[in-house]
């Protein structure tokens, strides 16, 4: 937990389908199960007329609520509205995705909360998500939360990076560091092999991260203290939800093909075959064959149908080869053979698949993999590590070296990339290259920053631009700037550049380009989210009210009942009136969102029955204990 008197600092894993937070204290992690007693929790949010769920209260009623129950949303964070994956995405998503009516048309996630259509941005749902994480913590560390480290794909772009720390300001924390998820599960499996967290012998260490959406390959060098990676590969677009979308599609043309009809417009039906889908999965990793049973799945169709593992397998073999290519670009910008890694570490729900397992332990000729670190906590397990490191609790010698994923350079006259930090630079990292001007006399110079691996600048990721002005008259060629880049150690950069002759000079700090949240959007957000954390407050202390009032008019109906004979007439017909007006009342106002209308209902209730009951209790007889007819109110219905 840290020094004595200071917050605890947390470290998240913030999945694609499923979070996770952890903790160090008392010379350990430990990994926080949340209010269901699980260790994971479903990365979802819900909404309807009433209120608003997250984790698994939104998983459970996904089905019967599928337009308003939000999942993937890490696979909208940081990408525009016309992004090809994202356009495939959303045919097979219940819920309506629209673009921001602004330039940069972001995606928006568009629900019907309290009888109104509102839009979020994934910060705000990923926000939801993490504010979810920091309540968990909260309640088992009896303690306020500010502080977290929080992980992020290593294949995630600049923007990815950014758009995940406004997510964390969103839901009120303060995210110390962002590190790459690979690393934090090859500090997890370090830490795992010695009780001090050091490994002696020099180790290379291939982390392959499969997720439910996203998939990277990390390899990271571990000796002693030092933790260096050494590169990383990936794809910020692929995992778990891919392979469930390819049985979707598979039981969809079944479906069509036998019944003649087309579920795909029903968002409900869709839902439902989708979470079957999901089950299936899973149980083909321990099973060759499952059942799909889904009672009155679309216009009366009862749906009943097998699936092997090695269909599945067959439907997914693409996207299983297509997890080595990201291997093997690793080892190669490593500059290592495949003899040279000692250990290999399975992160990720999907790394359980078999046939994944098959051809990378092939790839491998017939290597054995590291199965002493759990895949689905090994993330948070790490990221609780580095920020137990970075509050001074533990291993104030410890040294995480993390590199850049991605090349990083400016856009020149001919419309090539000129990168200046290539992928897999450790960071953080400064470096400066000169350029020249292009024309006579030119006043002003341009400088567009790109990020990715093409060598045309236009086939990159635009992460912003800036100008310098009021250069000095010269000819093309003699008036030369020097650009500066600059990545700190959240893996997020700055760019300046700067004329010799006058030191006429610009900067960016690439944090509000295209695409990304205004500081004013997340102002707004901030205050949103207050607004829905009082909300949920509210609608829970009516929820409790009211089931107070409904146990309490069952309870006194039931002594009424039972001694209602050791009381006169209009005693009994006093209270049994006062029931059966309360009665009513619940059916009349049970949609009531004000807890205190039914607090005054108790008490109303209350000042009737309290003084009959007193008398009841006064002409018991003496063969009755008194325990059968004492009333009992919880304290805590909900």
């Amino acid at each position: 937990m840290g020094e004595a008197g200071k917050m605890p600092v947390i470290g998240i894993d913030l999945g694609t389908t499923y979070s996770c937070v952890a903790v160090w204290q008392r010379g350990r992690v430990e990994v926080i199960p949340n209010d269901q007693g699980n260790r994971t929790t479903p990365s979802c949010v819900a909404f309807n007329e009433n209120e608003r769920f997250i984790g698994d209260a939104a998983k459970n009623q996904a089905c019967t609520n599928p337009s308003n129950t939000i999942f993937d949303a890490k696979r909208l964070i940081g990408r525009k509205f016309n992004d090809k994956a994202l356009q495939n995405d959303m045919k097979l998503w219940p819920f309506k995705i629209a673009p921001s009516d602004d330039n940069d048309k972001k995606p928006l996630i568009v629900v019907s909360y309290k009888g109104e259509e509102k839009e979020f941005a994934a910060e705000e749902i990923s926000a939801m998500i993490l504010s979810k994480m920091k309540e968990i913590a909260e309640a088992y560390l009896d303690s306020t939360v500010k502080d977290a480290v929080v992980t992020v794909p290593a294949y995630f772009n600049n923007l990815q990076r950014q758009a995940t720390k406004d997510a964390g300001y969103i839901a009120g924390l303060n995210v110390l560091r962002i590190i790459n998820e690979p690393t934090a599960a090859s500090i997890a499996y370090g830490f795992g092999k010695t009780s001090h967290g050091s490994i002696d012998a020099k180790k290379n260490v291939l982390v392959f991260d499969l997720g439910g959406g996203t998939f990277d390959v990390s390899l990271v060098t571990i000796e002693k203290d030092l933790f260096e990676v050494k590169s990383v590969n990936g794809d910020t677009h692929l995992g778990g939800g891919d392979f469930d979308s390819r049985m979707v599609q598979y039981f969809v043309a079944e479906i069509e093909r036998k019944h003649g009809k087309n579920i795909v417009k029903d968002p409900k039906a869709v839902g439902r075959l989708r979470a079957a889908c999901e089950r299936a999965k899973r149980i083909l990793s321990s099973a060759s064959v499952t059942t799909l049973e889904i009672d009155c799945l679309f216009d009366g169709i009862d749906f009943n149908s097998t699936i092997t593992r090695a269909r599945f397998e067959k439907m997914n073999l693409d996207l299983f080869e297509e997890c080595l290519k990201p291997v093997e670009k690793c080892l190669n910008d490593s500059k290592m053979e495949k003899g040279d890694v000692h250990d290999i570490v399975l992160i990720g729900g999907s790394s359980r698949i078999p046939k994944v397992q098959q051809l990378l332990q092939d790839f491998f000729c017939g290597k054995n993999f590291c199965k002493s670190i759990n895949p689905d906590e090994a993330v948070a397990c790490g990221a609780a590590i580095q920020a137990a490191i970075l509050s001074g609790a533990e291993y104030k010698d410890f040294l995480l070296l993390e590199v850049t994923p991605l090349s990083l350079g400016i856009k020149v006259l001919s419309g090539d990339l000129t990168v200046v930090i290539p992928r897999n630079t450790p960071i953080p990292t400064k470096k400066e290259e000169g350029f020249e001007t292009c024309y006579d006399n030119q006043k002003t110079v341009r400088v567009c920053i790109y990020e990715g691996e093409r060598p045309k600048a236009k086939d990159n990721h635009l992460l912003g631009s800036f100008e310098v002005h009021e250069l000095p008259p010269l000819p093309a060629g003699d008036c030369i700037f020097d650009v500066c880049f600059e990545i700190d150690v959240d893996g997020i950069l700055k760019c300046s550049a700067r004329e010799q002759i006058t030191g006429k000079q610009n900067e960016i700090t690439i944090t509000n380009h295209s695409g990304r949240l205004s500081k004013t959007e997340m102002e707004r957000m901030l205050k949103d989210a207050e607004k829905y954390k009082v909300e949920d407050e509210k609608y829970r202390q009516k929820v409790k009210a009211m089931n107070a009032l409904d146990n309490y008019t069952q309870d006194v109906m039931v002594m009424l009942k039972n001694h209602g004979n050791k009381i006169g007439l209009k005693d009994k017909r006093k209270m049994g009136d006062a029931i059966d007006q309360t009665v009513r009342w619940l059916d009349w106002n049970n949609l009531l969102v004000d807890g205190c209308r039914f607090e005054d209902k108790m008490k109303e209730l209350e000042s009737v029955c309290e003084p009959i009951i007193a008398k009841i209790m006064q002409h018991q007889n003496d063969d009755v204990p008194a325990s059968d007819i004492k009333i009992e109110i919880s304290s805590d219905s909900e």
